[in-house]
């Protein structure tokens, strides 16, 4: 099962590392992540209820967002989808979780 919607509605999202180029490393060299021959970038947030203990996600974006996302900035996911994965590393371990995208950021207050 992929792309499938999340509603992180009452989540205060507050950014941790501001966006940026994703990058992945092959060869022992750092290229692009591209979908489609498009860049892809990421941004960590802090996500939050009020009145309980919160967790940083990263999520994939498939645009720059543009100018004016610092850290420590409020932010709402426009389109957000989360995609469980899991798959054998080289050392044969299993690694699992979920995978967040959204389609772009929007700024609050």
């Amino acid at each position: 099962m992929r792309d499938i919607p999340v509603n992180l509605g009452g989540f205060k999202l507050r950014i941790t590392e501001e966006p940026s180029m994703k990058m992945r490393e092959r060869d022992g060299q750092k290229e692009p992540v591209t979908v489609d021959g498009v860049r892809q970038f990421t941004v960590s947030l802090f996500a939050k209820r009020p009145g309980q203990k919160g967790e940083e996600i990263r999520v994939t974006l498939p645009a720059d967002p543009g100018e004016g996302f610092e850290e420590g900035d409020l932010v709402e996911l426009i389109d957000a989808t989360v995609s469980p994965y899991s798959f054998t590393n080289g050392r044969g371990e299993t690694v699992s979780g979920m995978a967040f995208k959204a389609a772009g950021l929007k700024p609050l207050g």
